[in-house]
């Protein structure tokens, strides 16, 4: 997915920061699922922009099991069950 200006800059005004599963190195992806390539590998606590959410694989982890995947930048995904949203569900936008 890329981001026009545009997007970008209302994207910047609304998006919030959420945190990691604590004491874990998160793949990035470069789509929503396992069998996408791994394009970067966060460190343990970080904290992550997400810009827009979309269905994809079902991964279990930290938070529990999801098949929602987190766009952090331009063709990269995390899965929402490594992050902190406090939700069960969406908490941004779908992707288009």
């Amino acid at each position: 997915m890329l981001l026009g200006s545009a997007a970008t800059a209302n994207a910047a005004a609304t998006v919030r920061y959420y945190d990691t599963a604590p004491g874990l190195r998160l793949n990035v992806r470069s789509g929503p699922g396992t069998s996408y390539s791994i394009t970067r590998v966060l460190t343990e606590g970080a904290k992550v922009p997400i810009y827009c959410q979309t269905p994809g694989s079902t991964v279990s982890g930290y938070y529990g099991t999801s098949n929602i995947w987190d766009n952090i930048s331009n063709g990269e995904y995390v899965s929402d069950a490594y992050v902190n949203t406090g939700s069960d569900g969406y908490v941004a936008d779908r992707c288009a």
